[in-house]
């Protein structure tokens, strides 16, 4: 069926567009009127609609400042709060791809499970609904338009004011008056396909397929809202073709049931960098609007009635009379009607009053078509979370190489009692120091690295290794912040101290690997070319760090450090430094003799250098440990 469709479309259209073209250019030239500007003109509307939409959401997330994301961190503990953070989110930035993608980068993060993200992203379809119930509402009834030069003119002294608050706030009223300046620029800047009946004509023939054309105006839907990248845009040009009843209003819904489906491109394009969880969150996203415009193409018809019903009896009227009032006007009255012309009679009048409460009935219907939907699929599908989440697991493997941080044993939102939170506090850390350790083994190896591909692929794990040790210090100290807030005793207080310190080297070691890394890249930007002898100086330092910090991973492991492991560990970090400072010379020496040019003994002295800092941050580990086991 659906082949012959296309098949069907794909010579109709091709017909059809040579016979309008070419055999007709003059009717449309005399009829439509609708030139190259106007294209531009209207491509242009769209593209203000979305950048007010844009600069609303960015000027709205910047006045919160970190509101938002510890909103999300704390009311996501179970499904339901989750669902109400995403939809509450949503409605206050107006972007449910935002929210998505903010979900993503969280996920990344680690700050959100992927169950938890599941049901962020469930409440974001609800949230995102309401831009459609603001166009329905001042959209079309009042124009909103005519109060956006003022409103500007209001948000400029914000906008040049010192106060950084201000500023975002000055930009949400400009983009909010931008998004409704873009959508009154769009309903006047769209061809008038309601006074040509030829063209009309071209249209109908693809709305007459019944359960066909729903499928055909979903995908529609679902590619248009792929191009213009939101939802909310395409809403917006569906409730206006809709309104001008270009197509019908069950068409109508089907073109949102595809916009339920295009929106997740955006939350999947910017998983693509991301970790193997955060990439799990996007396409949950997908699979659970997939999921929902099944059940809803199942059950489509019974569901359009009953919105329709809900409309005609508590609304201004049938939303499904419109293309039918519309097709029965004349194309001249139907002109002059929607010319905004206040020289009408009374019959006129009366005619553009019954057309503007179908346009508002229809519109309405759609608004409540995507709400209950979204609504629905989510009370239906919250109670399938884990299936989804297991899909997406199974759908997206994690590789070896596949970095991502989580904490293992602490939560930063519920504490266990003192004695507990200490242990599992110490677990986490001995998975700290483990990370640091590993970090450092994939420094060795980018630097025998010779194939460029590996290389940056190497160099990008190290830097997601620097991202999860910045992030899991922070997450740790937080927690034993917590912990200390609670009754402790002086032993327990001492811990959390020595816990502190250790973190904080740890986190240390994780940035002179990183600054390893990137002497490293710079050494193979420059070119620069080492001599055996730099070599294995370099290898045996390496070595004596790697022996440092076998001796650390195993004080940690113990959570106690003797006198005699203690010394071994300061003579160790005596041989680190007395080694950096033999070749630190040797270098002068063997560059005079030119050995080896200037601008490689740069690189070879910076890792030298930034080995022996490691050696120090790993000797202070050990005497914290040391101190608390006296």
């Amino acid at each position: 069926m659906s082949v012959k469709l296309y098949i069907f479309f794909c010579i109709s259209f091709k017909k059809k567009f040579f016979k309008v073209l070419l055999q007709k250019k003059s009717v449309i030239r005399n009829k439509m009127h609708y030139t190259f500007y106007d294209l531009l003109t209207l491509i242009g509307s769209l593209g203000l609609f979305l950048y007010g939409m844009k600069t609303m959401s960015e000027g709205l997330q910047k006045a919160t400042g970190d509101t938002l994301r510890s909103i999300m961190a704390a009311m996501t503990r179970n499904r339901f709060t989750g669902i109400l953070t995403g939809l509450l989110i949503t409605s206050l930035i107006q972007s449910s791809s935002a929210t998505t993608v903010m979900v993503v980068s969280f996920v990344n993060a680690g700050l959100l499970s992927l169950y938890q993200a599941i049901t962020v992203i469930m409440g974001a379809n609800i949230g995102t609904t309401i831009t459609a119930w603001m166009i329905s509402i001042f959209g079309f009834k009042v124009s909103i338009a005519a109060f956006s030069i003022p409103l500007i003119g209001i948000s400029i002294p914000l906008i040049f004011s010192s106060k950084s608050r201000n500023k975002s706030i000055g930009e949400f009223l400009i983009g909010f008056a931008l998004l409704f300046m873009g959508l009154e620029l769009l309903k006047n800047s769209v061809p008038d396909i309601q006074g040509n009946p030829e063209v009309l004509n071209f249209l109908a023939k693809y709305t007459n397929f019944g359960f066909g054309s729903i499928l055909l105006f979903l995908l529609i839907g679902t590619m248009l809202t792929i191009i213009v990248q939101s939802s909310s845009a395409t809403m917006a040009i569906t409730l206006i073709i809709c309104s001008k009843g270009w197509i019908s209003y069950e068409l109508g819904a089907a073109m949102v049931l595809g916009e339920n489906i295009g929106t997740t491109i955006t939350a999947n394009l910017a998983a693509i960098p991301t970790n193997v969880s955060a990439k799990r969150a996007a396409l949950s996203h997908l699979i659970f609007n997939i999921f929902g415009v099944i059940w809803m193409l199942i059950a489509f018809r019974p569901f359009i009635n009953l919105v329709t019903m809900l409309i005609t009896q508590f609304g201004p009227g049938d939303p499904t009379q419109l293309t039918a009032f519309s097709n029965s006007l004349d194309p001249d009255t139907l002109k002059v009607i929607s010319s905004g012309s206040e020289n009408l009679s009374p019959e006129q009048i009366a005619v553009r009053n019954q057309l503007e409460n179908y346009q508002i009935a229809t519109s309405y219907g759609l608004s409540l078509f995507h709400t209950l939907f979204n609504i629905t699929n989510t009370l239906v599908l919250i109670w399938f979370a884990k299936i989804i989440e297991k899909i997406s697991t199974l759908l997206i493997k994690k590789k070896d190489t596949d970095e991502e941080f989580q904490l293992q044993f602490i939560s930063t939102g519920l504490l266990s009692t003192s004695e507990l939170s200490l242990i599992q506090a110490w677990k986490e850390i001995k998975v700290y120091a483990e990370r640091s350790h590993r970090m450092f083994s994939l420094v060795r190896e980018l630097l025998q690295e010779k194939n460029e591909n590996d290389f940056i692929k190497k160099f990008s794990r190290v830097q997601k290794y620097e991202n999860i040790s910045d992030r899991m210090e922070v997450e740790i100290a937080h927690y034993l912040t917590k912990v200390a807030e609670g009754k402790l005793s002086e032993k327990g207080k001492f811990q959390i101290q020595t816990m502190l310190k250790v973190i904080s080297e740890i986190e240390s070691i994780g940035d002179s690997c990183y600054n390893l890394a990137r002497t490293i890249k710079r050494k193979k930007d420059d070119k620069a070319e080492y001599t055996k002898e730099m070599d294995d100086n370099l290898n045996e330092m390496m070595n004596l760090v790697e022996d440092a910090l076998l001796q650390m991973r195993a004080a940690i492991d113990n959570n106690h450090v003797s006198k005699e492991e203690l010394n071994r560990a300061e003579n160790l970090e005596n041989e680190i430094n007395n080694f950096r400072n033999q070749l630190k010379n040797k270098n002068i020496d063997d560059v005079k003799e030119n050995k080896y040019d200037y601008q490689a003994s740069v690189t070879y002295m910076d890792m030298l250098e930034e080995c022996e800092k490691l050696g120090d941050y790993i000797v202070n580990i050990v005497e914290a440990l040391y101190e608390a086991s006296k």
